[in-house]
């Protein structure tokens, strides 16, 4: 169903109901009002004749029992009838045209009864001996309120008729900046992501719009980081594959020592190939959908202590671990943390010499937990630190894949953390790594 369509009916029911409720409620007070003005009218009526009769009571007397005074009653109004008699039934005066047996009514105030097929209403008070009876037929008065109703409903129907008319006029009318903006979106070309012209647009529209530039504007960011990625990532691979292809071949037409550097070449390029694989699928699922639920918790200290374990299996003594607080849980998965953790132990001592420590320090702060990792190494230049973090970039094309870092910084930003990286006065690089604690730790 469309938005107009939706819109008409939801609003077209609504007002329709609405003033459809109104209307019954006026007609039935309407016709209410109408029967009692109406039984006022013969009350009224019979009450004035009442009055008349007082004024002169002596020409309303029979004369010695003769029957009645030879007095006249005008016709009143078109159906209403009138009958004056006195207290033993005589009829005195009544109105031309008046059923007899309508108005024979010896009971006093309203009655009703149904005379050759017609049902008449009537009126009767007692004044001065005698007994003034007022009627009216029912069906005169259904027809006066059929006219009322219809001089009423008439033009209600034909305004609620006019108000839907102006309600579709209106609803498309209204809808015609959507329209523009639908229109406008099916005649873009599938690649293109450029933003939205910032044309006049109404005021519930505008978030809409800006959502979907800024939408179009993370799509461009993201296609251009995987074109640039997808390219860094073929040249990357090209350089060990083409180096493992040659020293296979050498290996192939050579013998001896000569076949055996060639196979040892072309395993380390294997292994470098492999590590970098790994890193790429590491990176992709940390940047793509992940799943957070894991009911095992991740403790600060346990993190650093399988960190420690993976980044160096042989020579666990050349990691000095320094551990500050309460232990303290982490607010991500134990997996994520290891692997940003092992990254900057990896990373600081691929570039500290090798018979020098480096240092891992924790220190639990309120709400986040920060890792400190200091190697002894070169360090880094302050143009080399903003570049450090991108991906597959390496101090003069040296050893592994230049993703490490990479790595650490898109778990520190999915998760909340952060990645700061300075050179310390001793010298070498100092990097710390700050990650969310829990809730409930923080709470404790």
């Amino acid at each position: 169903m469309s938005l107009r369509l939706r819109l008409l009916l939801m609003i077209g029911v609504s007002l329709s109901l609405l003033w459809g409720g109104v209307a019954m409620w006026m007609l039935h007070d309407l016709e209410g009002e109408m029967r009692r003005t109406l039984d006022q009218r013969l009350a009224m009526s019979a009450r004035m004749v009442a009055g008349l009769v007082a004024q002169n009571p002596a020409a309303w007397d029979t004369v010695d029992g003769a029957g009645p005074a030879p007095l006249t009653v005008p016709a009143t109004a078109k159906g209403l009838a009138c009958q004056v008699s006195s207290l033993r039934g005589e009829v005195l005066a009544r109105t031309p045209g008046a059923a007899p047996a309508a108005i024979a009514t010896v009971t006093p105030g309203f009655a009703e009864r149904e005379i050759d097929g017609e049902r008449w209403r009537s009126y009767t008070v007692e004044a001065q001996g005698v007994r003034i009876t007022t009627a009216d037929r029912l069906a005169e008065r259904d027809d006066l309120l059929r006219d009322v109703i219809a001089a009423a409903v008439v033009p209600f129907v034909v305004a609620l008729v006019g108000s839907l008319a102006m309600l579709w006029i209106g609803v498309r009318s209204g809808l015609v900046p959507l329209e523009r903006l639908r229109q406008a979106l099916a005649r873009r070309a599938p690649d293109a992501l450029t933003p939205i012209p910032d044309a006049p647009m109404p005021r519930e529209l505008q978030p809409l719009v800006d959502a979907l530039n800024q939408l179009l504007e993370r799509m461009r960011t993201a296609i251009a980081r995987e074109r640039r990625f997808t390219s860094d990532v073929a040249h990357e691979l090209r350089t060990p594959l083409t180096a493992v292809k040659t020293h296979l071949q050498v290996a192939r037409i050579t013998h001896g020592a000569a076949a055996e550097t060639a196979l040892d070449f072309a395993e380390e390029g294997a292994s470098r190939l492999q590590h970098t694989l790994q890193q790429l699928l590491t990176l992709a699922q940390v940047e793509g959908p992940f799943s957070w639920d894991e009911t095992e918790r991740a403790y600060a200290d346990e993190v650093a202590r399988l960190a420690i374990r993976d980044a160096a299996p042989e020579a666990p003594g050349r990691i000095v671990f320094e551990s500050h607080g309460v232990p303290a849980e982490l607010a991500l998965p134990q997996a994520l943390a290891v692997t940003a953790l092992r990254n900057l132990l990896d990373n600081a001592l691929c570039h500290s010499p090798s018979e020098q420590s480096i240092t891992l320090e924790i220190e639990a702060g309120p709400d986040d937990v920060r890792f400190r990792v200091r190697d002894s190494g070169p360090g880094l230049l302050p143009d080399e630190l903003a570049r450090v973090t991108e991906r597959f970039w390496r101090r003069d094309r040296g050893r592994g894949s230049g993703l490490g870092l990479a790595i650490v910084l898109a778990i520190a930003e999915r998760c909340g953390g952060s990645l700061s990286l300075a050179p310390p006065a001793t010298g070498g690089l100092e990097a710390e790594l700050r990650l969310p604690r829990a809730e409930r730790d923080r709470a404790s």
